[in-house]
């Protein structure tokens, strides 16, 4: 007799709390940035172009990065599956000096758009630029600590024959490492709409 699927509020009940505090919280999120993109459109749709602004190059250069991170951040579940705690740990490190490059480059980006005459003072499409950007790298960092964290756990571990062990056995940490994955790409996808959003607006 074939078993009777599960309802979506089953499948939630089932999951781990930190599944759901984290599937919430990216739920939220993406209704935050919803709701300011809309916003920003609604306060000046292509108004920067036509006053001559262009698009920060450390804007762009920011996207490739953190494009980049999207890449080494898939290798941690494959590393993971290998038992490899050493790839694993190299791939997270990575994953978190993009993180920490992207951050660094959108500081940047606001300088750029300072000395363009951007700003909180002027025009709110532009005031915008600044608001987006920091709730996305304001999300990021949090990441990237939780990632410092992991790096911190995986040090100690990975000297260890019988920590390393528990480590790849341990379901809690493939979790851990897969919730880390899915937040990480959300944060790429988020910055890739804002992308795409402030360049039809420049």
């Amino acid at each position: 007799m074939k078993a009777k699927e599960e309802n979506w509020f089953q499948k939630i009940e089932k999951m781990h709390p930190y599944q759901t505090l984290m599937y919430l919280g990216m739920f939220g999120s993406g209704l935050l940035f919803l709701f300011l993109a809309v916003a920003f459109l609604a306060s000046g749709y292509g108004v920067l172009g036509d006053l001559g602004f262009k698009m920060p190059r450390s804007f762009i250069l920011s996207t490739i990065v953190i494009v980049f991170s999207g890449y080494t951040c898939s290798k941690m579940a494959l590393y993971y599956q290998e038992e490899s705690v050493g790839k694993l740990k190299n791939s997270l490190l990575s994953t978190f000096l993009l993180g920490l490059i992207f951050t660094i480059l959108q500081v940047v980006g606001w300088k750029e758009l300072t000395d363009m005459g951007i700003d909180f003072r002027g025009l709110p499409s532009g005031s915008f630029l600044y608001v987006l950007s920091g709730i996305h790298i304001f999300h990021l960092v949090g990441a990237m600590i939780f990632a410092l964290i992991l790096i911190r756990q995986y040090n100690k571990r990975e000297k260890d024959a019988i920590q390393n062990l528990i480590l790849v056995t341990n379901p809690f940490e493939k979790m851990r490492i897969d919730l880390f994955t899915k937040y990480w790409y959300f944060m790429d996808f988020i910055w890739l709409a804002l992308f795409l959003l402030f360049a039809v607006s420049f």
